[in-house]
């Protein structure tokens, strides 16, 4: 991401933070939308969900113009992720949801180079969890491989 996009990402992002909960329930209301079957995925209290959800977007905002430090974070969460059966079509449709939820959210603010900026952060995050959760389960096949029977 280059540093307009970062400026673009976090500037929005001020805007959400003030109205999180109501964001995170939209951002789930439009998932739940795009494919019902997701709802299974998640156990326990949503609006604990949702602020976890919160923060993890706000910690990743705060980290664009450190990789360093955020691409080992993103690789933990995609590999768990993975455990948890999120597979690479669901980052589509997480993708989908999330720019809805901003747009509506947004208004006006979000413009289109806003969103594309928010379309890049959104492409690091998705790109570097799946390859994470990826690698995860080619590591348990090699080591189911290399178990004796």
């Amino acid at each position: 991401m280059n540093p307009d996009q970062i400026q673009r990402v976090r500037a929005s992002f001020a805007l959400v933070a003030p109205i999180a909960p109501t964001a995170a329930s939209l951002f789930y209301a439009h998932l739940f939308e795009a494919d019902p079957g997701l709802r299974k995925l998640f156990r326990g209290d949503m609006t604990a969900q949702g602020a976890k959800l919160m923060q993890m977007i706000g910690a990743a905002v705060g980290l664009l113009d450190r990789p360093d430090s955020l691409l080992p974070v993103l690789r933990q969460l995609g590999a768990r992720h993975g455990g948890y059966g999120v597979v690479p079509v669901h980052y589509e449709l997480v993708g989908a949801a999330l720019l809805k939820t901003l747009a509506q959210g947004l208004g006006d603010a979000f413009d289109e180079p806003t969103r594309e900026a928010w379309t890049a952060m959104y492409g690091l995050v998705a790109g570097t969890m799946i390859e994470a959760a990826r690698l995860q389960g080619h590591e348990a096949e090699r080591l189911a491989a290399v178990q004796p029977a």
